[in-house]
């Protein structure tokens, strides 16, 4: 029979070295497909807890398994540790403060998601040796979330085949179950290639890429009147064709993040984006071309792993978070405005109230008017039954990919709450093994979702992961 108390109490043994690999993560901040260091920290964790390890995941160096069990349905914790260019900050301070070097930094908590994640693998591992339980575990090391879609390619490379139930959290400032609300998103290069002339002596002679770009750009903009409300386009320029306007540019490139609340609706605007590309080439007698840097789908929902995880979270309770701790959260709402709290409120469907922590858990029938991005868990929810959980490591109104984050990455109330929050996925994925129906429900709630529209990896299968190299053979 389950016995909660007896896998809580494992998280808690286990808990001061993940804690610390989460700091140690905190302080080597990598990017997209650059986390090298971050990797080898998990991978020797890994060891450490004597799981059997899994490196170059589909061909990404900084991608890893670590699996432990015999036997029985495979349970999956999804883990990421990528950080955010531009968010350096100094730990614990209330104040922009970046910390010398390239200016990265953990944004969005992925130091503690990652070590979350592992810590909760810990604790069921431990569970099933002690118990004596037919299952496995395993931990999925995932890089490049932020922008890249690791998991995308995985998922494309069948990593996740086979999995019964997958599991994860983000950091937050609310501890709830995650509703499945993202939106499918493509990032997509187009590339413009026109004419160098002189801009006075002879223009008739050049074709301006760069006249390409903003003619796609003006296009773009008219389309957003016409595409679901749910949906996004934003873009940024790579290469504006050069600072000499006496020159008429030959070159010009943009990028398009193209958003959609579902996989289908973003494969349809993804086409309408590129005919407004070749329409603005040949307006300008130009030529175009367009590659997919990295996309991923929408997160689906599975009713029967989120009862089940809200119901650990009631047996649990909230985070028992102190004075200190608050105080500290009060200070990081002091650099916050009225609308990034209320505006947090919102995002969950309640009213705002005077704590600047979130020591309750907020239920799962809420009106909510979400803010709403993009992840690659989604790909993982189209392949396995997922659920995630958010945890309360931030004060509440703290902005995403802020610095705000990056200041509270170490922090008490952070450490508390990631390994709170394992304790909610490890009992998750006991109940996965211990009631005999719920992966059975699980399952056909994936398969009802998926049968008007199966699962199309985003990702062509020409498009390859842009694998950074090792620092050292930079």
């Amino acid at each position: 029979m389950k016995n909660e108390a007896d896998i809580w109490s494992s998280v808690d043994r286990h808990a001061p070295d993940l804690i610390g690999l989460s700091d140690r993560v905190w302080g080597m901040p990598e990017i997209c497909y650059t986390e090298y260091a971050s990797v080898a920290e998990h991978v020797a964790m890994l060891k450490e807890k004597g799981f059997r390890i899994t490196e170059n995941v589909a061909g990404i160096p900084t991608a890893v398994i670590g699996e432990a069990g015999e036997g029985g349905p495979i349970i999956a914790f999804l883990g990421e540790y990528d950080a955010l260019p531009g968010l350096s900050q100094e730990a614990g301070v209330a104040e922009p403060r970046p910390l010398p070097g390239n200016g990265q930094g953990h944004g969005c908590g992925h130091n503690l998601l990652g070590s979350a994640a592992l810590l909760a693998a810990c604790a069921l591992k431990d569970w099933l040796e002690e118990t004596g339980t037919p299952g496995r575990v395993r931990y999925y090391g995932c890089p490049a979330e932020e922008g890249g879609a690791a998991k995308s390619f995985m998922a494309r490379e069948g990593a996740f085949d086979g999995v019964a139930a997958a599991i994860t959290w983000h950091p937050h400032c609310f501890n709830e179950v995650a509703p499945a609300l993202s939106l499918a998103n493509t990032r997509m290069d187009f590339e413009f290639t026109g004419r160098a002339s002189h801009a006075a002596a002879a223009p008739h002679l050049g074709r301006s890429a760069l006249d390409a770009a903003q003619l796609m750009c003006t296009g773009v903009q008219y389309l957003r009147e016409h595409v679901p409300q749910e949906s996004r386009i934003h873009y940024s320029f790579l290469d504006a064709g050069g600072v000499a306007p006496n020159v008429v540019q030959a070159k010009a490139k943009l990028r398009f993040a193209i958003r959609s609340p579902d996989l289908p609706g973003m494969f349809e605007l993804n086409e309408r984006v590129k005919r407004i590309a070749e329409g603005a080439a040949m307006m300008t007698d130009t030529k175009v071309s367009m590659s997919i840097m990295s996309a991923v789908s929408n997160l689906l929902a599975n009713t029967p792993l989120e009862e089940a995880m809200q119901a650990n979270f009631e047996r649990l309770g909230p985070p028992e978070f102190d004075d200190t701790d608050r105080a500290f959260a009060a200070k990081i709402q002091a650099t916050l405005s009225a609308g990034d709290i209320s505006s947090a409120y919102r995002g969950v469907g309640l009213a705002a109230a005077e704590t600047p922590l979130c020591d309750f858990i907020v239920p799962r029938d809420t009106k909510r008017e979400p803010m709403i991005g993009s992840t690659d868990v989604g790909d993982v929810s189209w392949i396995v039954p997922t659920v995630q959980a958010h945890a309360a490591t931030l004060a509440i109104g703290t902005p995403g990919h802020s610095w705000q984050v990056t200041a509270q990455g170490k922090t008490p109330q952070a450490h508390k709450a990631m390994t709170w929050v394992a304790k909610v996925m490890a009992a998750t994925a006991q109940d996965c093994l211990t009631d005999p129906d719920l992966l059975t429900r699980a399952r056909a709630d994936l398969d009802a979702r998926l049968a008007e529209a199966p699962y199309t990896c985003p990702i062509p299968a020409e498009v390859s992961p842009p694998i950074q190299p090792r620092p050292e053979a930079a």
